[in-house]
Formats: C-alpha cells, structure tokens, sequence
C-alpha cells in the first residue's frame, strides 16, 4: 500500500476525521440556534391584524382591566376574545367614523366575527390553562410581558417548552399574590419596597388556597398599616371566616403577617401556600400533553 498512499495520507486522513466532526458540531449548534431563533418561534413578531388594537392605549392610556375584554380568563383554559359587541359598548359612541375600524362597524352590521391573527399560538397537542395559573399566582405579564406598553401586540416569550419547564421547575420566582395577577408593573418586594402576608382561614368549602392568603405592601404594624389590616380582618369576619360574638357581629380573627424584603422568599411562602405541584408531581406527560 506504501507505492499507492503515500505517508502523509496518514495525517490527512487524522484531519478529515476531525474537519467531519467540527463540521457535525457546528451544524448540531446551528440547528438547535435555528429553533431557538425568532424565525420558529416568532418571538417579538407583531403579526397584521385586520384592526391594529392597541393595549397601550386602552390599557395604560384607558385603564380597561385584563378582564373587561378576556371575560374568561379567570375560569376557563383560554382567555378568550371579545366579541365585537365589547368593542362597540364604546365605538357605537367615540371614533364612530374612524377609517380604522371600519372591520368593527362591518362586522357589528353583518354580524361575522372579526378573523384575528392568534399571537400566543401553542401547538395542538399542548394543553395550557389559563384558569390555573391565574388563580395560583402567575400574573399576566409573566407570560404575556408588559401588554400596557405594546401598541402592536407581539410575543414576549418564546412559549419553547424548555420555557414552561424553567418555570414550573422554580415557580417562587415567578409567583405573586393574587391580588397583583393584573399589575403589570409588579416587580415583587425589595428591600425599600417590602410586602407582608398572612394565611386567613377560609370556613367555605372548594375555595382555592390561594384566596386564603392576604398580601400588602404597607406595613401592618404601623398606624397606617394597622387600620389597613383591620379593615381586612373585618372583611375576613364578614365573610364568615371568623366566629361572631353574641350580638352576631362577626369578630375578626388576628392575621400573623410575615414580611418578604425579596421574591424568592415570598415566592417560596406563596408556592407552599397555593399548595403548587412540584416537578416531581408534573412528571406525567399527560399534565400538558392530551
């Protein structure tokens, strides 16, 4: 064989093997980027719409609640999308001859549901509901980013189930109380901005567990504070939730307030009182895929 190769044939040989490799790495790497990649997941796209809506404007400049317009939000696996009666409570009356919604007008008069592009598009096979993460602490900009600021609504996040597995796998920082699900401001406590919560005990059967924890972000202890609580304590008595002396007032029960200077610290008492499933509870492939 020395007559037909010669013995540089040898290193040549050594230097084609490790060109293959780097060449399989390299393209591996460039897969896993490309499904990575805005062009997949269509993160930050604003897609055409046939009205251009703008949060930002009804939102921050308006100040219309989440859940004037995705009524079912609270209480089913989708948010849903008003029907155009919702957007003529108020066009039948302002911008009635705007060129722009024009959509709207013909849709109102014919009575065809507008066609809207769907920004936060899951596969199929995945199933999300909206219902429990709202009702166990995730607020709306944890998933949807900061809606009040996007005049052309776009995905903030990837929606990748690596995604969905970050944050079931560390949900404490993540999680808020539910009184804060449709702030979208909401930065969590700090040091300068402390939250204080307590676990109320709840008399009413099938009321979820994330309804029995009080937040507030002044401190219960002041003067300020304590009239802030006692009007909370009074509510729980009202609601049954405390024993009633013999006139039948009701007396309110004294709520142990516990203060968070971090989110990891409240997420963690929050995550324990929502009773959120661990990542060894989620294992089953049918939590998300029917």
């Amino acid at each position: 064989m020395a007559q037909i190769f010669d013995r540089s044939s040898n290193a040549l040989a050594r230097m084609s093997l490790v060109l293959t490799g780097l060449i399989v790495i390299a393209l591996g790497v460039t897969l896993d980027q490309l499904q990575r990649s805005p062009w997949v997941t269509r993160q930050g796209q604003r897609a055409d719409q046939p009205v251009p809506f703008s949060h930002k404007h009804h939102v921050q400049g308006l100040g219309i609640q989440c859940q004037y317009c995705h009524t079912s939000v609270e209480k089913s696996s989708y948010a849903g999308i008003p029907p155009t009666r919702t957007c003529m409570n108020c066009h039948a009356q302002i911008w009635t001859n705007a060129e722009l919604l024009e959509p709207v007008r013909n849709s109102w008069a014919t009575g065809q549901s507008i066609v809207w592009t769907k920004v936060h598009d899951l596969p199929d096979f995945v199933y999300f509901s909206h219902e429990i993460h709202v009702n166990k602490g995730m607020g709306c900009s944890t998933c949807h980013g900061r809606v009040d600021e996007m005049p052309i609504m776009y995905q903030q996040n990837t929606l990748q189930m690596e995604w969905c597995l970050n944050c079931h796998r560390h949900p404490a920082a993540n999680i808020r109380p539910t009184s804060e699900i449709y702030n979208m401001a909401w930065t969590g406590p700090s040091e300068l901005k402390p939250e204080w919560c307590a676990v109320k005990q709840s008399s009413k059967t099938g009321t979820p567990t994330a309804e029995d924890v009080t937040c507030t972000a002044t401190d219960p202890t002041s003067n300020t504070g304590g009239q802030m609580a006692s009007l909370q304590m009074l509510s729980v008595g009202l609601h049954g939730q405390a024993a009633s002396d013999a006139g039948g007032a009701a007396v309110p029960a004294t709520l142990n307030y516990q203060k968070f200077t971090s989110q990891e610290e409240m997420g963690k008492f929050l995550e324990a009182q929502y009773h959120i499933r661990n990542p060894r509870d989620l294992s089953s492939c049918e939590v998300c895929h029917r």
